[in-house]
């Protein structure tokens, strides 16, 4: 009769270790040991940082040219604004230039056709002014090749050499930008070759 039980209660032992979710036995030496991890793929990982860096830069590159043309349309924007202002600053002197004309076809006293012309000009170089347009000063003034374009040099002694000694054409700057040499006569000294500095005068 013990027999019988110890046969009988073996098969039972037996099952009970049996793993109940795998249905196998566990594996007595492994049982507490953690999962080995897998090898990370270097291939894999080395793909993925390339798609990174490549959303990176077309992000980059999409930021950059939304920069460019916002730019550019504020350039744009700022010298149209810049044209219209100087714009409205001229026309008051187109439209008093125009009734100085009106007004010389209809009279013959020259004094007042040249008053009202000398007029105009005041009123246009005052809205150049404030623009910040300065005609640059010629006649007296020591040759600077920065500011006059010297077209002709005239032997005298009654002037220092490099002087401007007449105005051929205005000049003008804006700030320190120049935006046109004014043109001018220069004086150099009887019998010499006149100041280096107007070298592109003709005597």
């Amino acid at each position: 009769m013990q027999g019988d039980s110890n046969s009988t209660d073996g098969p039972r032992d037996k099952q009970a270790t049996i793993d109940e979710s795998t249905g196998h036995e566990p594996d007595a030496a492994g049982a507490d040991d953690p999962p080995t991890p897998r090898a990370a793929d270097p291939l894999a990982e080395a793909q993925a940082e390339a798609t990174r860096m490549k959303d990176a830069w077309m992000r980059s590159a999409a930021d950059f040219d939304n920069f460019r043309k916002r730019t550019r349309k504020e350039l744009e924007d700022a010298r149209r604004s810049g044209r219209e202002d100087l714009l409205r600053a001229v026309l008051p002197v187109f439209d008093n230039l125009e009734r100085a004309i009106q007004s010389a076809l209809r009279t013959k006293d020259v004094k007042a056709v040249a008053d009202g012309l000398a007029m105009v000009q005041r009123q246009f170089t005052e809205a150049l002014g404030r623009e910040g347009i300065a005609r640059i000063a010629t006649v007296g003034q020591p040759f600077d090749p920065g500011l006059h374009e010297a077209i002709q040099q005239v032997e005298t002694s009654d002037h220092a050499p490099g002087t401007v000694l007449a105005e051929v054409q205005p000049g003008y700057t804006q700030g320190d930008r120049l935006m046109r040499a004014a043109m001018v006569v220069v004086a150099k000294p009887k019998g010499g070759d006149g100041d280096p500095g107007a070298g592109q005068a003709t005597s």
